[in-house]
């Protein structure tokens, strides 16, 4: 395992139902970034803002977003992440891809589809949770309404990482915050949530409190209400092993199985 993962992570007010501005907009971002990151991790359905408007917005597997995603992982030789509304096979499905530096890709559909948005009537759940290996970090990705099932979530494989991209509205984000830290605490994990800020379509306002925390639950960030941000940090792999090693609570957890 690599030492140290460097992350990006971006906060920004999205464009309503607008992919090739936000497109525009993360590009600009990602410019800027440094040399250094590993990483980037973008928003819950980071070209549209969180739409049920997925007969008009939805694009194929290999669309300007995938394609967008390659080519920014190539030129910059990081990873990149977070979600799109994709069809496929006549369902739709709020889609995550980890694409790696290379151009290569693995997807994860959403498993909890938010019922209070009507999500659930839209967007097809999916079944598997994604277990990334990269750089020798074990990443577990996963998608805002996640965050709540803290079963799903739960660390069976030893992941280092957990992550979870979102549109998280300020009216919950008091459950964000402390979601995320009780994620990194019972899962011995690095936990990073990454929001946007604005308002959308549908009058809902937003935030960010986008974060990182590590094993223990301790904040590795300023949480950031800021319109639009990026913030890289430095994930400690040692620091992490050590953790593990000391307290070893990984080992007393209860074994089950998901169906």
């Amino acid at each position: 395992m690599a030492k140290n993962l460097n992350i990006a992570m971006l906060q920004v007010n999205l464009n309503w139902e607008h992919p090739e501005n936000n497109r525009g907009l993360f590009s600009k971002e990602i410019n800027a970034l440094s040399e250094d990151v590993d990483l980037v991790i973008l928003p819950e359905m980071f070209t549209t803002g969180f739409s049920m408007n997925a007969k008009k917005l939805a694009e194929e597997t290999h669309g300007a977003t995938l394609l967008w995603m390659q080519e920014l992982a190539e030129r910059r030789n990081f990873a990149i992440t977070g979600s799109v509304i994709i069809t496929e096979n006549g369902n739709y499905y709020n889609r995550l891809f980890f694409v790696y530096p290379d151009g290569s890709f693995k997807t994860y559909d959403k498993r909890h589809t938010f019922t209070l948005a009507k999500e659930d009537q839209t967007y097809t759940a999916g079944k598997e949770r994604l277990i990334v290996e990269y750089k020798g970090w074990k990443i577990c990705p996963l998608v805002c309404y996640d965050l709540r099932f803290p079963v799903f979530s739960r660390n069976t494989v030893d992941y280092d990482l957990l992550i979870y991209v979102a549109n998280w509205p300020e009216k919950r984000v008091a459950a964000w915050d402390a979601l995320l830290k009780a994620r990194a605490i019972e899962n011995m994990s690095f936990c990073i949530g990454v929001n946007r800020t604005g308002i959308d379509g549908d009058g809902y306002k937003y935030n960010g409190h986008s974060a990182a925390y590590n094993c223990l639950g301790e904040l590795l960030t300023e949480v950031d209400v800021e319109e639009s941000f990026s913030k890289e940090i430095s994930l400690d792999s040692s620091h992490l092993q050590e953790t593990r090693d000391q307290f070893k609570f990984l080992l007393d957890r209860d074994e089950f199985s998901l169906k």
